[in-house]
């Protein structure tokens, strides 16, 4: 029985276009799965950026109404100052001139007004005192909401470059390339989550780098 070259060579050629068919047909399916992994995670990463930015929206908020009651605080501080300031030169005016006033009567005029200045004079330091305390506790504030939203700074930084990387995965169909984007991913997610649930995780090179 003769073998035919023809027909081995017909059939080797529908073999080999049958095997890169089917090479091309994974290929696409695996670029469809690596599109939709994407897809996927482009869309969480989305909306848990849209949840950090509502929190973060309060909390700068917060920071603003902490800012302005310190400023607040301080400005009566500076004012209850001077009120003491005040008193306490009238005050020491009118013990000088008791101390060389002979006549009972007048004596008597001025120990009531010393009382009244020193009232006042004691009046004004506690009331100062007590806005000292709340400006410092307005900075304490102020410097605790700043530390998170710090946090949700660099998720945001993080999960663009992640964004970024998966567009980049997408255009490329490098599935290496998803799995470097998750680190940037992972990170940023977890600062999220410190930022949302007050967890004490955070960066100070970064911030540094970024302030």
């Amino acid at each position: 029985m003769e073998i035919d070259p023809m027909g081995s060579a017909e059939a080797a050629t529908d073999e080999s276009e049958t095997e890169s068919a089917a090479s091309t047909a994974q290929a696409h399916v695996a670029h469809a799965r690596l599109n939709t992994w994407v897809a996927i995670t482009v869309a969480l990463l989305a909306t848990f950026m849209g949840i950090c930015k509502v929190k973060d929206d309060n909390v700068v908020q917060a920071m603003q109404q902490a800012q302005a009651d310190k400023i607040d605080h301080w400005s009566f501080y500076q004012a209850r100052n001077i009120r003491q300031e005040i008193a306490q030169a009238e005050l020491t005016e009118l013990n000088l001139r008791r101390a060389g006033e002979a006549s009972p009567v007048q004596r008597a005029q001025l120990d009531s007004a010393i009382a009244r200045y020193k009232a006042l004079v004691t009046d004004q330091a506690v009331k100062k005192d007590s806005l000292r305390v709340q400006a410092l506790a307005d900075q304490t504030t102020y410097d605790s909401l700043n530390y998170h939203d710090d946090q949700f700074d660099l998720s945001d930084t993080l999960m663009a470059l992640a964004i970024s990387l998966l567009a980049l995965t997408s255009l490329t169909k490098k599935r290496w390339l998803y799995w470097i984007a998750m680190v940037p991913t992972g990170l940023g997610v977890l600062m999220g989550l410190a930022g949302l649930f007050g967890l004490h995780i955070h960066s100070d090179i970064i911030s540094k780098l970024l302030s």
